[in-house]
């Protein structure tokens, strides 16, 4: 066959064939408005093996995420909100991106280069996940983008020089990819026109029984921790770093979260369960092994892997019903677990941990993986 010719077929075939599982690009709907008159999209990603995202450009919430059971049966493990209103209303960061710095600074003051910088103060006299308007509640601009395996959304945000008290314009880029892998790839990137600090995480929580069905404390854990970062009352962290084997905040081998969440010890009585960081085993900055959850009615099974050095496991302590989600099922105690990949709380008061510094001309860059199975 002439080579023209057989250009001609390939390129015929390539316009007429249907895209096939996730190829393709999310599709675009609108999520409503904010309080303020702003346009929120919301876009649908799905993979070659039925597997389903949903992320609003309100926060960059993940706002669902359909995986199969051992039985090839969908649900959605994420909690989250059916509106826009649900996310302007909550105060528990369901499923968004948190920044600037995530998790807490203590008394919203750290000193960089000499000179000391106060934030925005939202969680007593501590600095929280941002601030008064972090993230999480602000909305991005989003374009879908190609991907080698399943589909891909890209979301950047410019976070301007003195927002919540930050120095420098700070130009932040997520793209969220849902692999045909069944895996929700998260590539976090930043740079900065002055230093400044920087902290980036996803703050879903996972039910894998799906969302809104029990608690969470049958489901089995194991952290890839030898060590933790205790607190002090206000969650700050104390400097130490713990060993954890012979107390509750041992998952080194598969325990159940629920197995001793309730015992008489000063730390859990501080979190109120478990709100800790984590100090992830092998080295920073390779994306690893950090934690694997296993739910044993549904045969679900989540693994985490990420380049950063800690993980937050939170344990749904403060949901209290307040929040209604989904498909009107109402929040309630220790209905969902995070999994928040981070560099430690308070890094920027605590030099003998990992620097969260962002150097002007530098690059801030981070994965995490959410890999999902059934068996």
């Amino acid at each position: 066959m002439p080579l023209k010719r057989t250009a001609a077929l390939l390129l015929l075939c390539l316009v007429v064939a249907p895209a096939a599982g996730g190829k393709g690009l999310p599709k675009k709907e609108s999520f409503g408005r904010t309080r303020d008159g702003q346009a929120v999209d919301i876009y649908t990603l799905k993979n070659a093996r039925g597997a389903e995202a949903r992320i609003t450009t309100y926060g960059g919430a993940v706002v669902s995420l359909k995986v199969p059971d051992r039985a090839g049966k969908f649900d959605d493990v994420v909690l989250g909100f059916d509106d826009i209103e649900g996310y302007q209303k909550t105060t528990t960061y369901i499923g968004a991106l948190v920044g600037r710095y995530a998790n807490r600074i203590a008394k919203g003051r750290f000193t960089l280069d000499g000179k000391e910088y106060t934030l925005a103060t939202n969680n007593g006299e501590n600095h929280l996940h941002g601030g008064v308007r972090g993230f999480d509640k602000v909305v991005w601009a989003a374009r879908p983008v190609a991907a080698r395996s399943g589909q891909a959304l890209e979301l950047t945000y410019l976070s301007k020089d003195g927002e919540e008290g930050y120095p420098g314009n700070l130009s932040v880029r997520v793209v969220y990819t849902l692999t045909d892998a069944d895996e929700l790839r998260i590539d976090y990137y930043a740079t900065t026109d002055k230093d400044t600090v920087i902290n980036l995480t996803n703050h879903n929580y996972y039910n894998l029984a799906g969302q809104g069905n029990g608690d969470i404390l049958g489901h089995v854990l194991t952290l890839n921790a030898s060590r933790f970062t205790p607190t002090d009352a206000g969650a700050i962290p104390t400097g130490e770093l713990r060993a954890v084997k012979g107390t509750p905040f041992d998952f080194t081998r598969p325990t159940a979260i629920g197995a001793r969440i309730n015992q008489d010890e000063e730390q859990l009585k501080l979190g109120k369960g478990y709100d800790h960081n984590f100090v992830i085993d092998g080295r920073a900055g390779v994306l690893r092994l950090a934690a694997r959850v296993t739910e044993p009615t549904t045969g679900r099974a989540l693994e985490v892997w990420t380049t950063e050095p800690g993980v937050q496991l939170y344990t749904g302590n403060y949901l209290d019903g307040t929040d209604t989600g989904k498909g009107g099922k109402t929040y309630k105690y220790r209905y969902g677990f995070c999994l928040e990949t981070q560099h430690f709380p308070d890094s920027p008061n605590q030099p003998k941990f990992p620097s969260t510094v962002l150097r002007k001309g530098a690059q801030f860059r981070s994965t995490t993986v959410y890999k999902f199975s059934a068996r």
